[in-house]
C-alpha cells in the first residue's frame, strides 16, 4: 500500500471525555454480543460487530453508512491506500466501496467491538437542504481521506453520546419506531457540521462532480457482470472519459475497471463460500470469460488460489461472513 492514512488524535479535555464514553458504549456493546460476527439489530439500518482476535483478510463492499469503533483497531484497505481506525475516532463512507479489511487489535478479554449506521444518501440531501449555509456547516479541512468517498475523523463527542443512546434504545422496544429514526438523524446531522461534513455534502450536491460519480458507482454496483464501457458511463453523467476516469479514482482510490474487477472478486467469492460454487461456475457467473484470469486476478486480491482460500475461510467458521 503506498499511502497511510490515520484520523487525527484527541488531546486534552476532548480526549478525557472521549474515552469513559468509548468504555461505555464498548461495555453496551459487548453485553449484547456474546458471539463474535456481524449482527443485525431491531433498530432497522444499526449493525453490531465483534471480534475476538486479529483476522485474516475480509472483503466487503461497504455501503453509505458512519461506523464507529468502540474499541479495538481496524485497518481498512481502499484501492493503493490503508485506512487504520480505532476507538476515538470514526469512519463515513458517502458512496459504495469495495474494500478489504482487517481487524488488527482484538483479544477475548477486549474484542473489537463496532457499531455502524447505514446512510441515506436522500437523507443527506435533505439536511444539506436543510442547513443550507449554517454557519455551523464546517469548512473544508486538511481531515485524512477529505478527498474520496471515504473519510475517518477524530470522534465527535455528540456522535459518541447519540450512538450510545441509540444502542441503548435495543432495551426498549416500544420506543424504537418514534425515537430510532431521531437519534439516526441527529447523527448524521452531527457528522455533517463535524469534520466529516464538506466530503458528505459533496457527494450529495446533484449538480457536484462527487454527486455524478455517486451515479456511476451505482451503475457499476447492479451492472458488474457487464463489459465496462466507459465512454457510455461519462456520457450518462455527462463527463468526459477523463474526467470521469480522475474524479472517479479521487473518490474511490481506483481506476473504473479496478472498482468493477473487485465487486466482481468480492461477489465471486461469496458465491463459492455460501452457495458452494466451484470456482469456474463462480468467474463466469460474475462475468469473467477466463477462469484462468480469474484465479490469477483472485490470487492477486486474497493471497491465494479460490480453492485455499475458501477451505481456509470455512475453517474460519467463528467470525460470520461480511457481505
Amino acid at each position: 500500500m503506498n499511502n497511510v492514512a490515520y484520523p487525527h488524535s484527541l488531546a486534552g479535555p476532548a480526549q478525557s471525555i472521549a474515552e469513559p464514553m468509548c468504555q461505555q458504549l464498548a461495555d453496551l456493546v459487548s453485553a449484547r454480543m456474546s458471539n463474535e460476527g456481524l449482527n443485525e439489530t431491531d433498530i432497522p439500518g444499526l449493525s453490531l460487530f465483534r471480534v475476538d482476535a486479529p483476522t485474516s483478510c475480509m472483503s466487503a463492499v461497504y455501503e453509505p453508512s458512519l461506523c464507529v469503533i468502540a474499541q479495538g483497531r481496524e485497518v481498512v484497505q481502499l484501492g493503493d491506500r490503508e485506512i487504520v481506525y480505532d476507538a476515538l475516532s470514526y469512519m463515513v463512507s458517502s458512496v459504495d466501496l469495495p474494500v478489504n479489511r482487517f481487524v488488527v487489535d482484538a483479544s477475548p478479554e477486549n474484542p473489537f467491538l463496532a457499531i455502524k449506521i447505514n446512510i441515506d444518501p436522500a437523507e443527506v440531501a435533505e439536511l444539506v437542504l436543510q442547513l443550507g449555509d449554517s454557519p455551523h456547516a464546517s469548512e473544508p479541512t486538511d481531515a485524512p481521506y477529505s478527498g474520496c468517498g471515504m473519510c475517518v475523523a477524530q470522534v465527535d463527542l455528540g456522535i459518541l453520546d447519540a450512538m450510545t443512546r441509540l444502542v441503548r434504545l435495543l432495551d426498549s422496544p416500544t420506543d424504537v419506531p418514534v425515537l430510532a429514526p431521531l437519534i439516526r438523524r441527529e447523527i448524521i446531522y452531527r457528522a455533517l457540521v463535524g469534520e466529516m461534513g464538506p466530503r458528505m455534502r459533496e457527494f450529495a450536491s446533484a449538480d457536484s462532480q462527487s454527486n455524478r460519480i455517486f451515479q456511476v458507482i451505482s451503475v457499476l454496483k447492479d451492472r458488474f457482470a457487464e463489459p465496462l464501457r466507459v465512454r457510455q458511463l461519462a456520457d450518462d453523467v455527462n463527463m468526459s472519459e477523463s474526467a470521469l476516469y480522475h474524479s472517479f479514482k479521487q473518490a474511490t482510490c481506483m481506476s473504473p475497471l479496478q472498482f468493477q474487477k473487485k465487486l466482481r472478486l468480492h461477489e465471486a467469492r461469496l458465491l463459492m463460500l455460501r452457495e458452494g460454487l466451484e470456482a469456474s461456475t463462480a468467474s463466469y457467473r460474475v462475468g469473467y470469460e477466463s477462469p484462468s484470469q480469474f484465479s490469477r486476478e483472485y490470487s492477486r486480491m486474497f493471497g491465494a488460489p479460490p480453492r485455499s482460500d475458501i477451505a481456509k475461510l470455512r475453517g474460519e467458521t467463528r467470525i460470520s461472513v461480511p457481505a
